[in-house]
Order: structure tokens, then C-alpha cells, then sequence
């Protein structure tokens, strides 16, 4: 078994690259032999690297990505799902990198790994769009409105993605799978987080309408931005899975709400308007018109939801951080987050409440 590079090693990359360069003689002739590895510094969860080989700088352009080193948790960072969804989504609207092969053999370089073709695109954190003028600010903001609309309108069985999530019944698994999840994960009690596991479920008792792919962790961050306004590919699909077409939408706005000033920061506080970025209203209403769905009933539960499940995936962080096994630099303060995002949807759960009677 071949140790994954976390540092500078020039033996163990050698290694590395000899046991990937042997791999690929069969899976992915293609792409050429691996020559040099280099570690992406943003991702909180699954590692990924520049791979490239020796076919030239231009076509020897790869990625690679692994499931982080040591113990994980069950039905975690599942990058063979991951792979499988892209392969399905390459010749559809939604935007995604190639896939070249997939590994499911740890004892080739030490975890489960697949490899795609790496797009030119930038990165973007900041959702404020700082440096945007106005009109692009709006044209982004709507790019990733069509992207989600996209996604929403595919029939997954078509797809081939029969068996990659069940067609109902989404929320009560989420519910059961981030509880199990953040239980497995805690390192102190939040009390934000008790007020929403029992009053979650009292608040998200329907269905919620529309069955599509689900991205799982839609934001700005896991989107390759070319030309500004233009979007390269959708990433990051670790979290994806089949349910109701709302639930991306509704993950992106809690994300957007949360405070400007956190280490993954939203867009509370700031006035949109002034910036040319639509307000939630307005982009719940493009979903709609693309899509012909109607907003549901229970839109602040369900942000309220993924303000939870956001919590519970940053309590993950935190613990891999405290075991010595975080894939990203700045793990603490991302990891801390948890009780903020926690208390945001408590907030937004009581207001629900209240208005409902």
C-alpha cells in the first residue's frame, strides 16, 4: 500500500507516481504517465490534486481525488459516487469535467481515487462578488440559477442513476443520516443543534415537490468560473444523491444568509440591492419560472434544514481537525463555525414556528 502525500517527500511522491504511473497502464492509457502531483489548498473533505503527466502541459492537465487518510464514517466521502454522477451528467447542460477512470482498490495508492480532466476555470469564495460590477454580479447570480434549473429538469433513471438515491421519503433520511453524522462527530453540546433535531422534524413532515439529481452542496465555491459570468463546471459532488429538486436551491440560500463576517461567509448584513445581486425572493422565483414548480409551503423550514445539515458537515470538519486528518488549512475556523450556522437556523425555525401558529 502506497502512503497519499500530505507534504513535501520527494521518495514518497516517487512512490506515488510509480504506483499510479502502473495503474494507469490498464485503466487510462490514454492520459499519458503521471510526472508530478500538487496538493489544491481549498477543500475541506475530500483531497484533490493537479495531476499532471507527460502528454505535455496543455493535454497532460489532470485531476486527481482521494478520500482523506485514517478512519472515516460510513457512507463518507464516497468519491466513487462522486465519479459516477459526473460520467452520467458529461453530455447534459449541466456543466462537469470529463471523467477519466476511477479506482476502488485501496491498495493502489492507499485510499479510493478517480481522475478527471481539469478545466480552465477560477475559484470564487467571496459571494458578495467583490470587484464584480453590478450587472455581471447579476448574470452570475442568474448563471447559477440556470445551472440549478438544469439539474432539476433531468430525469435521473435516464441517466442511468437508477438506485443512486431512493425517490422519496429524502428529508426523514437526511434527518437521520446528519443526526448520525453529527452524534458520531461531536465535541461539545450545541444547544442550537438539540432545538433543531426536535423541532425539524415536526416542520418537515411532506413531501417536498420535484425528484431530480441532487448536487448536495451547491455554492459558490464548488463552482469553475470562466469569462466572469460563465460557468465551467459544477464540482464537489461527494454529497449528491437523488430527492427533491428544491433541496440545492434551498442550500444555496441558507448559505447566502448566513453572516458576512463568518469563515465561510454569506451575504447577511449586506445590502444585495445596492450590489445588483437578486435577493432570495427573486431567485426562488427564476427556479420557479425555469423549472415550473411552485415554491413550497415550508421554504424557511427547509432553510432551517440545511442550516443543520451545513452545521453537522462543519462539525465533521472540526473532529478531522482535532484526529489530525482535516485536508485544509484553515479546518479550526471553518470547523467552529458549527455552532453559528446552528444558531442561524434556530433562529429561522423559531420565526417559522411563531408565524405558523
Amino acid at each position: 500500500m502506497t502512503n497519499f502525500p500530505e507534504g513535501p517527500d520527494k521518495a514518497r511522491d516517487a512512490s506515488l507516481l510509480s504506483s499510479l504511473a502502473i495503474w494507469l497502464q490498464t485503466a487510462a492509457p490514454q492520459i499519458g504517465a503521471p510526472v508530478n502531483l500538487d496538493k489544491f489548498s481549498s477543500g475541506q473533505s475530500n483531497p484533490t490534486y493537479r495531476l499532471q503527466t507527460d502528454l505535455g502541459e496543455q493535454d497532460g492537465r489532470f485531476v486527481l481525488r482521494t478520500q482523506p487518510a485514517g478512519l472515516l464514517l460510513k457512507s463518507a466521502h464516497a468519491v466513487d459516487r462522486e465519479f459516477r454522477v459526473m460520467k452520467a451528467l458529461e453530455t447534459t447542460a449541466v456543466p462537469v469535467p470529463g471523467m477519466i477512470a476511477a479506482c476502488d482498490d485501496p491498495d493502489v495508492i492507499g485510499m479510493k481515487f478517480f481522475i478527471m480532466r481539469e478545466i480552465e476555470g477560477g475559484t470564487l469564495f467571496d459571494p458578495a462578488l467583490a470587484g464584480y460590477a453590478g450587472a455581471d454580479r447579476h448574470a452570475l447570480f442568474h448563471a447559477k440559477i440556470d445551472t440549478l434549473a438544469a439539474l432539476a429538469q433531468l430525469d435521473p433513471i435516464a441517466l442511468g442513476l437508477e438506485g443512486f438515491g431512493k425517490p422519496s421519503g429524502y428529508i426523514d433520511r437526511q434527518l437521520g443520516t446528519w443526526t448520525r453524522q453529527y452524534r458520531a462527530t461531536e465535541t461539545e453540546p450545541i444547544a442550537a443543534m438539540e432545538f433543531l433535531l426536535a423541532e425539524l422534524p415536526k416542520c418537515l413532515n411532506g413531501d417536498v415537490p420535484g425528484f431530480c439529481v441532487i448536487h448536495g452542496d451547491f455554492r459558490l465555491d464548488n463552482l469553475l468560473i470562466r469569462d466572469q459570468v460563465k460557468i465551467a463546471a459544477l464540482i464537489d459532488w461527494e454529497l449528491s444523491t437523488l430527492g427533491p429538486a428544491f433541496i440545492d436551491l434551498s442550500y444555496w440560500c441558507a448559505m447566502l444568509r448566513m453572516d458576512a463576517k463568518w469563515p465561510i461567509g454569506g451575504l447577511g448584513g449586506i445590502d444585495r440591492v445596492s450590489l445588483g445581486i437578486p435577493d432570495e425572493a427573486a431567485l426562488v422565483a427564476a427556479f420557479c419560472a425555469k423549472t415550473g414548480l411552485e415554491r413550497p409551503a415550508n421554504w424557511d423550514a427547509l432553510i432551517a434544514f440545511q442550516c443543520f445539515r451545513f452545521a453537522a458537515i462543519l462539525q465533521g470538519v472540526l473532529k478531522r481537525h482535532l484526529d489530525g486528518n482535516a485536508s485544509a488549512n484553515n479546518a479550526a475556523s471553518v470547523g467552529g463555525q458549527a455552532k453559528l450556522v446552528a444558531g442561524l437556523g434556530e433562529d429561522i425555525l423559531s420565526d417559522y414556528i411563531a408565524k405558523k401558529g
